[in-house]
C-alpha cells in the first residue's frame, strides 16, 4: 500500500525524505549489521542528500552506496548522477572509496559495465530511493522500453529519451526486491503522472514508476495537486 507524505514547503520535503532515509538506514544496520543504500540522481533529491549528510546518528561505516542509474558521462561531468551525489552527500560523510559503487556508464563497453555492476548488487537492497520524470520514468526505465520486461538481469545498458541518452539502469526485479522503497517528486509538471502512478490502473510498462507504488512517496504540494488522497508532512 502506498504511503503519501506531502510537504508544504521544499525544505520540509527534503527534511521529511532525509529523516525517513536516516531511520531506514539505521534500522537496516540494527537488524542486519549493514545497509545497502541505492540513490537516485536528478535535481529533486539533491537537497535531500544535503539534509542526510547532516544526520549525525547514521553509522556510515556500515553503509554501502549504490546507484539506480547513470548517464554515459565521466564522473566529474555536470550530468553525472555520481557527481551530484558526491558533492551533496558522499564528500560530507565518513565513507571510504570501497563503500561507494559508481555505475561506470562512461566505459566503452557498457554491457560489461552492466554485468559487473549487477554482480556488486546485493540480492535485496535494504533502501532504495527513486525519482520520477514527468513521463513516469524512474531510474532510466522509460515508458514502453523492453527493459521493463526484464526478469533476470539486474542492470542493463539503455538508451534514454533525452541527452545524454546512453545510460545504465537497474531493472524491475531490483525495485521489486528492495526491502524499503521511496519515491520523491516535486513540481506541477509531475502532478498528472503522480496521480496516474498512485491512483490509476496498474500498468508499469506505460508508467514505470508504478514499480515503486508500494513504497513511500514524498511529494511537494504542486506534485500532489491531482491526487484524491493527501497527507501533509509535519
Amino acid at each position: 500500500m502506498t504511503e503519501l507524505i506531502v510537504a508544504a514547503q521544499p525544505a520540509e520535503l527534503a527534511r521529511a525524505a532525509a529523516e525517513w532515509l536516516g531511520l531506514e538506514v539505521t534500522r537496516a544496520i540494527t537488524e542486519r549489521g549493514s545497509c545497502s543504500l541505492a540513490l537516485a540522481g536528478g535535481r529533486t533529491p539533491e537537497p535531500v542528500y544535503r539534509e542526510l549528510a547532516a544526520e549525525s546518528s547514521i553509522d556510515w561505516k556500515r553503509v554501502e552506496v549504490f546507484f539506480g542509474d547513470e548517464r554515459a558521462v565521466p564522473p566529474d561531468h555536470p550530468e553525472s548522477n555520481y557527481r551530484m551525489v558526491r558533492l551533496a552527500l558522499l564528500s560530507r560523510v565518513p565513507l571510504s572509496p570501497g563503500q561507494v559503487h559508481r555505475m561506470e556508464a562512461d566505459r566503452p563497453d557498457r554491457e560489461a559495465a552492466a554485468r559487473e555492476y549487477e554482480r556488486l548488487l546485493p540480492s535485496r537492497l535494504d533502501v532504495l530511493l527513486l525519482g520520477m520524470g514527468p513521463d513516469g520514468h524512474t531510474a532510466s526505465l522509460f515508458p514502453g522500453s523492453s527493459t521493463l520486461d526484464e526478469r533476470h538481469r539486474l542492470v542493463l545498458p539503455v538508451t534514454g529519451a533525452k541527452a545524454p541518452v546512453e545510460r545504465l539502469t537497474i531493472t524491475p526485479p531490483v525495485i521489486e526486491a528492495a526491502r524499503k522503497v521511496a519515491v520523491i517528486a516535486a513540481g506541477e509538471d509531475k502532478a498528472a503522472m503522480v496521480a496516474r502512478a498512485i491512483e490509476g490502473p496498474v500498468a508499469p510498462k506505460a508508467v514505470p514508476v508504478q514499480l515503486a507504488r508500494r513504497g513511500v512517496w514524498f511529494l511537494d504540494r504542486a506534485a500532489a495537486t491531482r491526487l484524491a488522497a493527501r497527507r501533509v508532512a509535519t
